[in-house]
């Protein structure tokens, strides 16, 4: 079920990082040099978001499983 989140991946000029978002799941980001290491620690940060809801026993939203496409 992981996988079907939204996943929003954008460069932050700023401070010159890639971060990546799930809006699905509330706060749940994360960041890296390139959009590949964005993407796998957003991917860590998804897996740890759910095991903390779950303990909690709190609700995890069922993905949308829409996509997005930017250019």
């Amino acid at each position: 079920m992981m996988n079907r989140y939204e996943i929003i991946i954008y460069y932050d000029g700023n401070d010159l990082i890639y971060v990546a978002e799930v809006p699905e799941l509330a706060g749940c980001s994360a960041h890296g040099n390139t959009e590949e290491e964005a993407l796998a620690n957003v991917k860590e940060a998804m897996e740890l978001w759910i095991e903390a809801a779950v303990e909690r026993s709190e609700p995890v939203p069922v993905p949308r499983e829409r996509r997005l496409m930017y250019a």
